[in-house]
């Protein structure tokens, strides 16, 4: 079974402004990520997909023409459901407001690895980085990002890391 490493380490659900998930129970645990208890199995998280094995799938997003970019709450929001929708863990989100151009970077740290955002409002341009190992599905985060933004534009380059040749 998969574990939520913030709750091992007895970090608070609501503590400041790091963000942390209640853990699921075992029963839907497995309900919600039958693959996972796959690769658990094996120990390594390490992916095999159309005959390459590798670490996981790192997606390269930029956004152009995007809305909500200065939006520190709905960019936390976005966060929290692209993990949903990746069937991935999230043990800590860190979001940072900069000035003049009111741009956010942070990320959100999960067990499968991550998901970071560095916005431009001024320029409508956001990229973001999804990095995902195991069962998780880093597709299924775009996808939220892009509903999310409003972009009028995606571009989204995929890497496999960690190939094993």
């Amino acid at each position: 079974m998969r574990s939520n490493t913030a709750v091992q380490l007895g970090m608070d659900a609501n503590s400041g402004a790091d963000h942390h998930v209640q853990p699921l129970s075992p029963a839907a645990e497995e309900r919600r990520y039958p693959a996972a208890n796959l690769v658990e199995e094996r120990k390594d998280y390490f992916i095999e997909r159309e005959g390459m094995r590798f670490a996981g799938t790192h997606l390269i997003v930029d956004l152009w023409d995007a809305s909500r970019l200065d939006d520190i709450e709905a960019i936390e929001a976005a966060f929290r459901e692209a993990v949903t929708a990746a069937g991935a863990t999230l043990l800590h989100i860190h979001l940072h407001h900069f000035t003049p151009n009111h741009g956010v970077s942070g990320v959100a740290v999960l067990a499968e690895s991550h998901i970071s955002i560095h916005t431009w409002p001024e320029n409508g341009f956001a990229a973001f980085d999804v990095f995902m190992c195991g069962a998780a599905d880093p597709h299924r985060a775009v996808e939220v990002l892009r509903q999310a933004f409003s972009p009028g534009r995606v571009e989204v380059q995929e890497y496999r890391r960690g190939r094993m040749e």
